[in-house]
């Protein structure tokens, strides 16, 4: 019988430095978001920032969970309200066309009875999730000496950023062809899928009732099938958002919510955000469902609720499931300031919805939903070689900066070259 490790607070390392680390990202990030605040005229969230889909639906929970499984929000089966926002995640309003990131998944569920985290009196829980099962970065520390090379990046034209995220994504592409990945390749150039099309994960530990996982939403094998054979047109600016309202027109989409428990803190560690538990040692294994009923996917008036006023934050949280190690220390602390920093900016509540009825419904005119969807700056026709290098070096600086994870990499990478008989 597997044996899984309990949950107690001596798991987390706090180094005596962390407070004046989260500050110095606080203040980092800060900079990126005065940077897109002058460009679109409004404080756009620092991370997440454009989104294409703003859903609402439930969040079914099983009725036949073993006890390890049965734990804080799925302890008892049930059905849960929830809003949904899925988004790229820089904090800036990228051309589709030109750009390919990372995607985001935020859930925010209403309705979530039991002991909240200090400071959060709403009965709400919040789930922020990303594609890729690691992030690109062990501890905070190594996250603020990455971002100050992001944020430089804020400020250069889309056209080098287009490059850029092209470079990485072949380069990436050419790593998953002997079995490896790059987290910080794949955050500069992410594979061109449907956001339907590929699972999100917690990337960080968090509490799991007694015990300590992570979370994986993983889509619907049919709806995913679908989605990948019906394509993206990215002669749109805006691909990924009509992909998102053409798609939930029509259809519905669900994803099997699956948990995997640590066994082993040596193997699968609470500290390092970029170290991935094995799962052969632990598989995801499912603990609920969540549905979303074709609807209207983005409209203005949505954009106007979800956008400007909710704030999707790991601190939004159960006790039971309280997000664990360095980096989610960090979250715990940057989305709370940075996203209150932005509502108060653009002069917006900051309060949580009570139940799902606070969400709009309406579908707005062409020229409302026209007059919202505001864009960035004009992107320059060409820009310097000069000052392609100069973002190709941020880059490079970033693949590096985990020295122990991409150390690894290059020697499996060696060992992969030297055997390619193993290679499938």
């Amino acid at each position: 019988m597997m044996s899984y490790v309990r949950y107690t607070p001596e798991l987390e390392a706090t180094p005596p430095d962390e407070d004046e680390t989260i500050d110095a990202i606080i203040a980092a990030m800060g900079k990126g978001g005065e940077v897109t605040c002058r460009r679109y005229g409004r404080y756009v969230r620092v991370s997440h920032a454009k989104s294409h889909a703003l859903l609402r639906g439930e969040l079914h929970v099983r009725d036949d969970l073993p006890p390890e499984l049965a734990q804080g929000l799925f302890a008892r089966p049930g059905r849960y309200s929830v809003v949904v926002r899925m988004a790229q995640v820089p904090g800036e309003l990228l051309d589709d066309r030109r750009v390919s990131t990372p995607r985001g998944l935020a859930i925010k569920v209403l309705g979530v009875e039991g002991e909240k985290l200090a400071g959060h009196d709403a009965d709400t829980q919040d789930f922020v999730l990303d594609t890729g099962t690691v992030f690109n970065a062990p501890t905070a520390r190594a996250f603020l000496a990455a971002i100050s090379a992001t944020e430089t990046a804020t400020a250069m034209p889309q056209a080098v950023k287009a490059a850029v995220s092209t470079a990485a994504r072949v380069t990436n592409r050419a790593l998953n062809a002997v079995g490896l990945n790059s987290a910080n390749l794949d955050f500069y150039g992410h594979p061109r899928l449907h956001p339907l099309a590929e699972p999100y994960f917690s990337q960080c530990a968090v509490r799991y009732g007694d015990y300590v996982a992570k979370l994986g939403f993983f889509p619907d094998s049919d709806t995913m099938a679908a989605v990948r054979a019906r394509g993206i047109d990215f002669h749109d600016p805006d691909a990924l958002r009509s992909a998102m309202i053409a798609w939930f027109t029509e259809n519905a989409a669900e994803f099997d919510v699956r948990v995997q428990l640590c066994t082993d803190p040596e193997r699968m560690p609470v500290e390092d955000a970029s170290v991935d538990w094995p799962q052969e040692e632990s598989p995801y294994r499912s603990v609920a469902r969540l549905v979303l009923p074709p609807q209207p996917a983005w409209n203005a008036v949505r954009h106007a609720f979800v956008d400007e006023q909710l704030l999707f934050c790991p601190s939004h949280s159960l006790a039971a499931h309280r997000p664990l190690g360095s980096i989610m220390r960090a979250r715990l602390r940057a989305y709370e300031v940075l996203g209150n920093r932005r509502r108060a900016t653009n002069g917006c509540p900051l309060e949580e919805p009570k139940d799902l009825m606070a969400m709009p419904q309406e579908i707005p005119s062409a020229a409302a939903l026209a007059s919202s969807a505001r864009k960035g700056a004009p992107v320059p026709a060409s820009a310097g070689l000069l000052v392609v290098g100069a973002l190709a070096a941020l880059v490079g600086a970033a693949w590096f900066r985990s020295r122990k994870d991409e150390a690894a990499l290059r020697e499996r990478t060696a060992e992969r070259l030297r055997t390619p008989t193993e290679v499938n």
